[in-house]
Formats: C-alpha cells, structure tokens, sequence
C-alpha cells in the first residue's frame, strides 16, 4: 500500500502542475503509441482501475456476455468453458481456505 500512496502523490502532484495537453511517452507502448498526453493517461488509468476492481467488467460481462477488453480482443487466455469453471473454483476454494 505504501507504494501505491507514493504513486498517488505523484499522480496528484503531476496532474496538478500539469497542463491536460502535455506531451509524454510510455516506453513499452508500441511505437506509434507511445506519445500521450495526460489527458491521455488519466483517462487510460481510470478505465485500468475500474476494470481491475472488476465491478465494471461484471456489469458489462453481464451485459453483452464479452469477457476481456472487448470482444475482437484476444487479451484472456485461452481455455475453453470447462476449463474456467475449474478454474473458478479453484480460486473460490482457495479464497475459503484463507478465510
């Protein structure tokens, strides 16, 4: 946690000196992409978190019945439905054990 304190006061202090049309790179971006604003970024990293804290994923999953960042994207591994039933119970007995 401490780490992602750190990161937000970044963010905060980044956002707040700053202008929306400020140019920036991220390098592991590919190329033609690496070039962003922060316009760019924030709205990146605020779809990035409400999808990794899953609640919009469900409700769009529950929607439209794609999994993953949309449905021409190949970005969930590979495994068929009974795979991923086992998988979900593995993961669901796991969270049980730990209480």
């Amino acid at each position: 946690l401490a780490l992602y304190r750190r990161v937000a006061e970044h963010a905060d202090a980044t956002i707040a000196e700053l202008p929306l049309d400020a140019v920036g790179h991220v390098r592991w971006w590919p190329g033609e992409r690496s070039r962003v604003t922060l316009h760019q970024i924030l709205v990146h990293v605020i779809s990035d978190l409400q999808r990794h804290a899953g609640h919009a994923d469900i409700v769009r999953e529950l929607i439209d019945g794609t999994v993953g960042l949309r449905s021409a994207a190949g970005n969930m591994p590979p495994g068929d439905r009974v795979w991923w039933e086992e998988y979900r119970q593995r993961l669901e007995q796991a969270a049980r054990e730990a209480g």
